[in-house]
Protein backbone atom coordinates (compact mmCIF):
# COMPACT_ATOMS: atom_id res chain seq x y z
CA UNK A 1 0.00 0.00 0.00
CA UNK A 2 1.76 3.45 -1.08
CA UNK A 3 1.90 6.84 1.03
CA UNK A 4 -1.38 8.01 -1.19
CA UNK A 5 -3.25 4.77 -0.25
CA UNK A 6 -2.99 5.43 3.72
CA UNK A 7 -3.88 8.99 3.36
CA UNK A 8 -7.03 7.80 5.33
CA UNK A 9 -8.62 4.55 5.90
CA UNK A 10 -11.97 5.94 7.36
CA UNK A 11 -15.28 3.84 6.96
CA UNK A 12 -13.52 2.14 3.50
CA UNK A 13 -12.33 5.70 1.95
CA UNK A 14 -8.77 5.14 0.97
CA UNK A 15 -6.72 8.45 -0.03
CA UNK A 16 -7.37 7.37 -3.82
CA UNK A 17 -11.08 7.77 -2.97
CA UNK A 18 -10.46 10.60 -0.84
CA UNK A 19 -8.76 12.42 -3.48
CA UNK A 20 -11.03 11.69 -6.28
CA UNK A 21 -14.00 12.89 -4.19
CA UNK A 22 -12.21 16.15 -3.37
CA UNK A 23 -11.62 16.49 -6.85
CA UNK A 24 -14.84 16.11 -8.05
CA UNK A 25 -16.07 18.54 -5.68
CA UNK A 26 -13.71 21.22 -6.86
CA UNK A 27 -14.95 20.44 -10.62
CA UNK A 28 -18.91 20.53 -9.46
CA UNK A 29 -18.56 23.43 -7.46
CA UNK A 30 -19.17 27.19 -8.93
CA UNK A 31 -16.85 28.69 -6.51
CA UNK A 32 -14.12 28.06 -3.77
CA UNK A 33 -13.85 25.58 -0.96
CA UNK A 34 -12.74 25.72 2.31
CA UNK A 35 -11.56 23.10 4.29
CA UNK A 36 -15.11 23.24 6.05
CA UNK A 37 -17.19 22.59 3.14
CA UNK A 38 -14.96 19.50 2.40
CA UNK A 39 -14.91 18.23 5.59
CA UNK A 40 -18.92 18.61 5.17
CA UNK A 41 -19.09 16.73 2.26
CA UNK A 42 -18.81 13.31 4.70
CA UNK A 43 -20.96 12.06 7.21
CA UNK A 44 -19.68 12.08 10.70
CA UNK A 45 -18.86 8.27 10.75
CA UNK A 46 -16.72 8.39 7.71
CA UNK A 47 -15.10 12.56 7.77
CA UNK A 48 -11.59 12.17 7.52
CA UNK A 49 -9.35 14.84 9.40
CA UNK A 50 -8.42 17.90 8.52
CA UNK A 51 -4.94 16.79 7.88
CA UNK A 52 -6.00 13.81 5.31
CA UNK A 53 -8.22 16.60 3.45
CA UNK A 54 -4.61 19.02 4.04
CA UNK A 55 -2.83 15.41 1.89
CA UNK A 56 -5.63 14.88 -0.66
CA UNK A 57 -5.39 18.03 -2.18
CA UNK A 58 -1.42 18.47 -1.74
CA UNK A 59 -1.76 15.57 -3.82
CA UNK A 60 -4.04 17.17 -6.33
CA UNK A 61 -1.62 20.02 -6.60
CA UNK A 62 0.79 17.34 -7.58
CA UNK A 63 -1.01 15.61 -10.31
CA UNK A 64 -1.73 18.97 -12.09
CA UNK A 65 1.98 19.75 -12.98
CA UNK A 66 1.67 18.50 -16.15
CA UNK A 67 -1.99 19.28 -16.91
CA UNK A 68 -3.67 21.97 -18.29
CA UNK A 69 -5.80 22.77 -15.01
CA UNK A 70 -4.25 23.45 -11.60
CA UNK A 71 -5.31 23.29 -7.79
CA UNK A 72 -5.18 27.30 -6.77
CA UNK A 73 -6.29 28.74 -3.09
CA UNK A 74 -7.39 31.58 -2.79
CA UNK A 75 -9.29 33.97 -0.17
CA UNK A 76 -12.45 31.49 0.21
CA UNK A 77 -10.39 27.84 -0.28
CA UNK A 78 -9.73 25.84 -2.93
CA UNK A 79 -10.35 26.00 -6.87
CA UNK A 80 -9.78 23.95 -9.73
CA UNK A 81 -9.22 26.43 -12.69
CA UNK A 82 -7.08 26.55 -16.21
CA UNK A 83 -3.70 27.57 -16.21
CA UNK A 84 -3.21 31.52 -16.81
CA UNK A 85 -1.11 30.60 -19.85
CA UNK A 86 -3.28 28.59 -21.55
CA UNK A 87 -6.06 31.40 -21.56
CA UNK A 88 -5.32 32.25 -25.18
CA UNK A 89 -6.34 28.95 -26.75
CA UNK A 90 -9.66 28.39 -24.08
CA UNK A 91 -10.98 31.63 -24.47
CA UNK A 92 -11.57 30.71 -28.40
CA UNK A 93 -14.59 28.58 -26.96
CA UNK A 94 -16.43 31.95 -27.04
CA UNK A 95 -17.08 33.93 -29.67
CA UNK A 96 -18.40 36.89 -28.07
CA UNK A 97 -14.65 39.40 -27.53
CA UNK A 98 -14.29 39.81 -23.81
CA UNK A 99 -15.57 43.69 -22.32
CA UNK A 100 -13.20 45.43 -20.99
CA UNK A 101 -12.28 47.60 -18.03
CA UNK A 102 -11.58 51.61 -19.53
CA UNK A 103 -8.69 52.63 -17.30
CA UNK A 104 -10.88 54.96 -15.22
CA UNK A 105 -12.94 51.68 -13.44
CA UNK A 106 -9.09 50.18 -13.00
CA UNK A 107 -7.75 53.21 -11.39
CA UNK A 108 -10.80 53.45 -8.90
CA UNK A 109 -10.46 49.77 -8.13
CA UNK A 110 -6.58 50.24 -7.70
CA UNK A 111 -7.01 52.93 -4.75
CA UNK A 112 -9.85 51.23 -3.10
CA UNK A 113 -7.09 48.11 -3.00
CA UNK A 114 -4.12 50.25 -2.14
CA UNK A 115 -5.52 52.58 0.42
CA UNK A 116 -8.65 51.38 2.23
CA UNK A 117 -10.54 52.13 3.85
CA UNK A 118 -10.94 55.47 1.03
CA UNK A 119 -14.12 57.21 0.52
CA UNK A 120 -15.15 58.49 -3.04
CA UNK A 121 -13.87 62.35 -2.17
CA UNK A 122 -10.39 60.84 -1.46
CA UNK A 123 -10.37 58.83 -4.95
CA UNK A 124 -10.96 62.15 -6.50
CA UNK A 125 -8.58 63.95 -4.82
CA UNK A 126 -6.16 61.61 -6.00
CA UNK A 127 -6.87 60.72 -9.79
CA UNK A 128 -7.97 64.52 -9.60
CA UNK A 129 -11.27 64.04 -11.61
CA UNK A 130 -14.86 63.00 -10.00
CA UNK A 131 -15.70 59.74 -10.06
CA UNK A 132 -18.46 58.32 -11.85
CA UNK A 133 -21.63 56.95 -10.14
CA UNK A 134 -21.38 54.24 -12.55
CA UNK A 135 -17.69 53.07 -12.21
CA UNK A 136 -18.98 52.56 -8.10
CA UNK A 137 -22.32 50.71 -9.06
CA UNK A 138 -20.28 48.34 -11.25
CA UNK A 139 -17.36 47.25 -8.54
CA UNK A 140 -20.49 46.78 -5.89
CA UNK A 141 -22.55 44.90 -8.74
CA UNK A 142 -19.15 42.54 -9.38
CA UNK A 143 -19.57 42.16 -5.53
CA UNK A 144 -15.57 43.57 -5.72
CA UNK A 145 -15.88 46.31 -3.15
CA UNK A 146 -18.29 47.24 -0.12
CA UNK A 147 -18.86 49.88 2.14
CA UNK A 148 -17.05 48.98 5.46
CA UNK A 149 -18.14 52.04 7.48
CA UNK A 150 -18.52 56.21 7.61
CA UNK A 151 -15.98 58.60 7.98
CA UNK A 152 -15.99 60.56 11.39
CA UNK A 153 -16.29 64.18 9.36
CA UNK A 154 -19.28 65.97 8.13
CA UNK A 155 -21.58 64.38 5.87
CA UNK A 156 -20.10 60.87 7.04
CA UNK A 157 -19.29 60.10 3.66
CA UNK A 158 -18.67 56.15 3.38
CA UNK A 159 -15.75 53.68 3.21
CA UNK A 160 -15.13 51.49 0.66
CA UNK A 161 -13.42 48.04 0.90
CA UNK A 162 -12.06 45.09 -1.35
CA UNK A 163 -14.29 41.91 -0.38
CA UNK A 164 -13.12 37.95 -0.60
CA UNK A 165 -14.91 38.44 -4.09
CA UNK A 166 -12.03 40.42 -5.41
CA UNK A 167 -9.42 38.72 -4.17
CA UNK A 168 -10.87 35.04 -5.16
CA UNK A 169 -11.13 36.71 -8.87
CA UNK A 170 -7.69 37.99 -8.89
CA UNK A 171 -6.29 34.57 -7.52
CA UNK A 172 -5.37 36.33 -3.95
CA UNK A 173 -5.14 34.82 -0.71
CA UNK A 174 -5.42 38.21 1.01
CA UNK A 175 -4.37 41.82 0.39
CA UNK A 176 -0.67 40.78 1.14
CA UNK A 177 -0.74 39.46 -2.21
CA UNK A 178 -1.00 42.15 -4.49
CA UNK A 179 1.84 43.44 -6.31
CA UNK A 180 3.77 45.93 -4.94
CA UNK A 181 3.21 49.19 -6.24
CA UNK A 182 6.54 49.40 -7.69
CA UNK A 183 6.10 46.02 -9.48
CA UNK A 184 3.17 47.96 -11.49
CA UNK A 185 4.49 50.21 -14.19
CA UNK A 186 1.60 50.22 -16.52
CA UNK A 187 -2.12 49.49 -15.67
CA UNK A 188 -3.52 48.87 -19.59
CA UNK A 189 -0.82 46.00 -19.30
CA UNK A 190 -3.19 44.58 -16.48
CA UNK A 191 -6.46 45.26 -18.76
CA UNK A 192 -6.39 42.38 -21.04
CA UNK A 193 -6.60 39.73 -17.78
CA UNK A 194 -9.85 41.80 -16.85
CA UNK A 195 -13.01 39.77 -18.58
CA UNK A 196 -16.55 41.08 -17.19
CA UNK A 197 -18.64 38.02 -17.02
CA UNK A 198 -22.21 38.67 -16.36
CA UNK A 199 -22.75 40.13 -13.02
CA UNK A 200 -25.77 38.86 -10.56
CA UNK A 201 -28.11 41.52 -9.68
CA UNK A 202 -26.69 43.07 -6.05
CA UNK A 203 -29.19 44.80 -3.73
CA UNK A 204 -27.02 47.97 -2.99
CA UNK A 205 -27.85 49.41 0.84
CA UNK A 206 -28.49 52.77 1.70
CA UNK A 207 -25.78 54.45 3.53
CA UNK A 208 -28.08 55.10 6.36
CA UNK A 209 -28.92 51.26 6.21
CA UNK A 210 -25.06 50.46 6.68
CA UNK A 211 -23.30 49.33 10.30
CA UNK A 212 -19.79 50.32 10.52
CA UNK A 213 -17.36 47.67 10.83
CA UNK A 214 -15.00 47.53 13.52
CA UNK A 215 -12.33 46.42 11.04
CA UNK A 216 -12.55 49.40 8.59
CA UNK A 217 -11.68 48.02 5.10
CA UNK A 218 -9.92 44.76 6.80
CA UNK A 219 -11.19 41.42 4.76
CA UNK A 220 -11.84 38.76 7.82
CA UNK A 221 -8.91 35.92 8.05
CA UNK A 222 -10.72 32.76 6.50
CA UNK A 223 -11.45 30.10 9.08
CA UNK A 224 -10.24 26.82 7.87
CA UNK A 225 -11.27 23.83 10.50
Amino acid sequence: MTDQDKTSDVSGINGIQLKCIIEAALLAARQPLSLAQLGALFTDDERPSGADIGKALEQIENDCVNRGVELKKVASGYRLQVKQGLNEWVSRLWTERPQRYSRALLETMSLIAYRQPITRGEIEAVRGVSVSTNIIRTLQEREWIRVVGHRDVPGKPALFGTTREFLDYFNLQNLDDLPTLAEIRDMENLEPELQLEPAAEVEVLQESEIEVDEDEGKVPELEEK
